[in-house]
């Protein structure tokens, strides 16, 4: 009896996908720090809070520093409403927990509320990235040792992982992209309809939480032309392909950028500006002698090369994968399916809009942030499938492409592994002192093994006049995760940090397990025994 109840549990262990989702899972819980990573995410959760409870928008107290007048003289943010919506359920939970009893002598960052709303939102984000990605790479083809392999990939050799302990928008907007790619070309390989209308609703979600996000929206359907065009689609065919998906996805869009749109003039009385605009026009109020074009001053070739090759913020840095993408295609381009080469085509675009968007403005290097936030989500689109690709192609790109793709893979688990040991603005402070260019990645290793040493004071890397903030010194001086951090600010009770110290090294345990598990199955060929059982890709 007791052997029959144990083996539906068991044989979740020889489940692939959810193996992925549990690894997605550990790997999210460890680099929690419980703070929100970012005072933008600061910004929306108070906004999150004003829509169930009688908070404002905003704190008067942020303005002018954030915040602009909209309707009535009232603070309103700038930002869209996606992220926060998106932590409504946990900011209610998150602020009744707080309220408790058990927590009245606990008065310290990280709060209760906050660590919860971060804990949750960053876990759920990740587990269901990396389901969909999994997903996706079945419907591309790609064996189970491939799938798990890329979304691997995804989680530990990109900035994916960085942004699941700070919680910003980007890992949402990949999600939300990803779930409309797959679903779309679901629908694309066997007509299900009612996948198309997942995928639209998810590239409409990301309307809400960045306008920017229409540009995922026409990569998607430029993945999909091409798609249809390199399996063979032609005149009629094509446009009844198309037809079929204006039907369906047109007026879900339709539906979301009126959202959008009603929420603009609820805050600012008009349904055709933009928070930006409204950004601006309240700064230039702020700074007359701010210029005409703010906030899209900089000069194009700044912005432009500035997110290819700065030290501080360049994608082939922060992503090194990106270089693995551009080998592989150039060495195995016509051996690639024609679903890949749409694909990279497509998101190729998507990243080059981008940086293309986003060269003029004026904080285009994304500003407090590990690499350049703004385009990190496009390149890790277009990155985490190099991996998949590699070991599809090993054979045809010979034994130095090899080799050199496992050692980018390597570096790229060391860089993203750094950028989670410490608060981002760690290196923004040292650089005060230690001037521009700053090689950012090769700084942030020199810091994790000065700190491990003890040798921080010594290396001239941190000192008392870093920071007159004692709150940002507290953070900077402490590995960021929650058990170390709640240990370096005191406040919490001993047995506190003791018991959450055990549960993290716990989870730092299964971790490590269910990766060497993941592994030896691999090894052994025990995933890719198993036929996949997604849709044949569109011929």
């Amino acid at each position: 009896m007791i052997a029959r109840q144990r083996r539906p549990f068991l044989r979740m262990f020889r489940n692939p996908a959810f193996l992925a989702g549990l690894a997605a899972f550990l790997a999210a819980f460890v680099v929690q720090s419980g703070e929100l990573g970012s005072s933008d995410t600061d910004h929306r959760l108070q906004a999150t809070h004003s829509f169930w409870s009688s908070e404002p928008p905003v704190d008067p107290q942020d303005y002018p520093d954030f915040g602009v007048h909209g309707r009535n003289g009232k603070l309103y943010g700038w930002y869209g409403i996606g992220q926060s919506l998106l932590m409504l359920p946990a900011d209610v939970v998150g602020t009744y927990l707080d309220r408790l009893p058990v927590f009245g002598d606990y008065d310290a960052d990280p709060s209760v509320r906050n660590i919860f709303v971060s804990f949750s939102t960053d876990i759920l984000i990740c587990v269901l990235s990396a389901l969909v990605c999994f997903r996706l790479l079945g419907l591309f083809g790609f064996s189970t040792n491939q799938q798990i392999a890329g979304v691997l990939a995804l989680i530990f050799c990109t900035t994916f992982l960085h942004y699941t302990q700070n919680l910003m928008e980007n890992n949402y907007i990949l999600l939300l992209t990803l779930a409309g790619l797959t679903f779309q070309y679901q629908w694309l390989c066997n007509g299900d309809r009612r996948a198309l209308l997942i995928g639209s609703l998810a590239l409409g979600a990301n309307l809400l939480t960045r306008l920017t996000t229409g540009m995922d929206l026409f990569a998607v359907m430029l993945f999909l032309v091409f798609v249809s065009w390199f399996s063979g689609a032609r005149g009629p065919d094509l446009r009844s392909r198309f037809t079929s998906y204006a039907k369906v996805a047109l007026p879900v869009y339709a539906i979301f950028v009126l959202l959008d749109r009603l929420y603009q003039f609820h805050r600012f009385g008009s349904f055709f500006n933009t928070y930006m605009g409204v950004f601006a026009r309240e700064q230039k109020m702020l700074n007359p002698a701010l210029p005409a074009a703010y906030p899209f001053e900089t000069p194009f070739h700044v912005g432009f090369f500035g997110a290819l090759f700065k030290p501080e913020k360049s994608i082939f840095l922060f992503d090194p994968l990106l270089g693995l993408v551009v080998i592989l295609s150039a060495v195995a381009w016509r051996r690639f399916r024609p679903e890949i080469r749409a694909y990279l085509i497509a998101f190729g675009a998507l990243l080059l809009g981008y940086i293309c968007f986003y060269a003029t403005f004026t904080d285009w290097s994304g500003d407090y942030a590990w690499g350049d936030r703004y385009i990190s989500t496009a390149a890790q689109l277009v990155v985490f499938i190099s991996v998949p690709l590699l070991m599809r192609h090993r054979a045809e790109v010979g034994r130095v492409v090899w080799t050199l793709g496992m050692a980018i893979v390597v570096v790229s688990v060391a860089i993203q592994l750094s950028s989670v040991m410490f608060w981002c603005p760690l290196e923004i402070y040292q650089m005060d002192t230690l001037g521009h260019p700053t090689f950012v990645v090769a700084l942030r290793l020199k810091n994790v093994l000065a700190f491990s040493l003890g040798k921080m004071d010594q290396w001239g890397l941190t000192n008392d006049s870093m920071t007159n903030d004692p709150w940002d010194y507290a953070h900077i001086t402490a590995f960021n995760f929650l058990p170390f951090l709640l240990a370096r600010i005191g406040k919490a009770a001993g047995w506190v940090v003791h018991l959450i110290a055990a549960i993290w090294f716990a989870a730092l345990t299964g971790l490590v397990s269910v990766l060497i598990f993941i592994r030896s199955r691999a090894a052994t060929n025990g995933f890719d025994a198993a036929a996949p059982s997604w849709p044949s890709p569109a011929k």
